[in-house]
This record gives structure tokens, C-alpha cells and sequence, in this order.
């Protein structure tokens, strides 16, 4: 059988490809990888990276592409993926960089991104990577955005099973939150899934069981609402730019480095942080 070679175009930037490049230079220079030593160049595995990232590109293709074995392929993939989120910003970078910025306010909102089935027991022998809400398999990444809804922060992952709550919690990001409303007056604006997670947070007034809301409550309601409907927008950004976001078919734990990679990509592509 002939095949057939096609000319594509990735939708990413040179200087985006260039920069990944150059932190697979440096870690390979750490790693004291010897010229000449590898299948791949450091850009050719930039794209490679890319390729997946952008266009969910299977690794068995990118490994028949670049002439190179699959488990090669992994392995060059996970370069990439720790090397960009070893770039992201911390949590406490990314709120004194909203600080410096004049944020009136920050959004917090979780997604959870789907994964394959993964088999894990967990409390009560619950399946801990099922998500109840989404009716699937996948794990909760919590992220700050800006008022305008661009990210800002990535959390680890969690298993699909814990609610926003209890993730944010984990992360500590109500501490963190909390004290920054209550020392430099930013609150946080979230949905409902973060009720009673502190003063420094803005949520929508729960409906009371048996009543209605009051004129003022439904106000106020649709103020954090119209407010806070941007930060869905972080989400979508995130997911709908790199395809590798939409389903995770290898170990859910990595979503925690695929995360924190997109964002250093999504800021890289757009030349901004905050």
C-alpha cells in the first residue's frame, strides 16, 4: 500500500512553538541530554506537542509522522506537558498579578474534563473519577478568571466525584480568597456550588425551601449572575482552543500538567497573563 503526504497548517504561532522549543532546551540541558543523542529535535517535538494539543492529534500518529516508536512519542509528549506547566503561575503569583492589574473582582469556577473510564474506588466504594452532575467520568480543575473571563489560574485536578466546594477547599483557595477580599476588599464571584465558602465570596441568594426570593434577593441575584456569566468564558477558551482538554484518555492524574500547560499556551498565543 502507497501512502499518501499531505502539506497541513497548525493553528498556533511560530513564536509559540519557539518558545516551547526553548524550554525543551533547557530541559534537556538539565536533564544533560548529549547533542545529536535524540530522534527529535527540540522544535519537531514542540510540534509534536502542539499537534496534540490543538488538533488531538493520537499519539500512534504523531509517533508514525516523526518516524519515531510510540512510547517514544509518550515520552516526548510528557516532556512538553511537564516542561509548559512548570511555566504556569502559582496561586499566589496569579492573585498578585491580579492585584497589580486593578481588579475590582476575580471569578472562580470548576470544570470538570472528561476523561475514559478509569476504574478507583472511592469513598463508600463510590467510583471517585464519576461525576454525578455531568453524568460521566472526569476530573474537577478549579479556575480563576479575570472580570472579563480570562484565566488567570489553573488548579490541580480532583476526582469528578468531589463537588466545587470541597475542591476549592482542598486547593486552598477559600483561605486564600478570603483573605484577599477582607485585606484589599476584591471578593470572589462564584455560582451557587460555592455556598458558605466565606465572606470574601459573591453567590447568587439561594432560594428558601417553601418561599420565595425577596425583591431585593432577586436583584441581587441577577447583578452576580450577569456579572459572573463571563467566567464561563474562561472554560470555553480552555477547552474549545485546545482539543487535548475535551477527553483525556490517559491517566486522569495528567490533567493536572494538561491544564496548566493549556494555560501557559492560551497566554502565550495571546500575549497576556492577566
Amino acid at each position: 500500500m502507497t501512502s499518501i503526504t499531505y502539506t497541513a497548517v497548525l493553528d498556533v504561532s511560530r513564536d509559540t512553538a519557539d518558545h516551547l522549543a526553548r524550554l525543551l532546551r533547557d530541559h534537556r540541558e538539565r536533564l544533560g541530554t548529549r547533542r545529536g543523542t535524540r530522534a527529535l529535535g527540540v522544535f519537531r517535538q514542540a510540534v509534536l506537542v502542539l499537534r496534540w494539543f490543538v488538533d488531538g492529534t493520537r499519539l500512534a500518529r504523531l509517533a508514525r509522522d516523526n518516524g519515531i516508536s510510540v512510547p517514544t512519542a509518550y515520552r516526548y509528549l510528557h516532556e512538553g506537558l511537564t516542561a509548559l506547566a512548570d511555566d504556569a503561575p502559582d496561586l499566589s503569583t496569579a492573585l498578585e498579578r491580579a492585584v497589580a492589574a486593578g481588579y475590582t473582582h476575580l471569578n472562580l469556577d470548576g470544570t470538570v474534563v472528561r476523561t475514559d473510564r478509569v476504574a478507583a474506588p472511592g469513598p463508600n466504594g463510590a467510583d471517585l473519577w464519576w461525576s454525578g452532575k455531568h453524568r460521566h467520568h472526569g476530573g474537577n480543575v478549579q479556575v480563576i478568571s479575570a472580570p472579563d473571563g480570562w484565566p488567570l489560574w489553573v488548579s490541580p485536578v480532583r476526582p469528578g466525584r468531589e463537588h466545587d466546594t470541597t475542591c476549592a477547599r482542598a486547593h486552598g483557595l477559600l483561605d486564600a480568597l478570603n483573605r484577599l477580599a477582607a485585606t484589599l476588599g476584591i471578593p470572589t464571584l462564584t455560582d451557587l456550588g460555592y455556598e458558605n465558602a466565606g465572606a470574601g465570596f459573591r453567590h447568587p441568594v439561594k432560594k428558601p425551601k417553601g418561599s420565595e426570593l425577596t425583591e431585593d434577593a432577586q436583584a441581587f441575584n441577577k447583578v452576580i449572575r450577569g456579572i459572573h456569566g463571563v467566567a464561563e468564558r474562561a472554560n470555553a477558551l480552555l477547552k474549545v482552543t485546545f482539543k487535548a482538554l475535551r477527553r483525556v484518555s490517559i491517566d486522569p492524574s495528567a490533567i493536572t500538567r494538561i491544564a496548566r500547560a493549556a494555560l501557559v499556551l492560551l497566554q502565550l498565543e495571546h500575549g497576556r497573563t492577566t
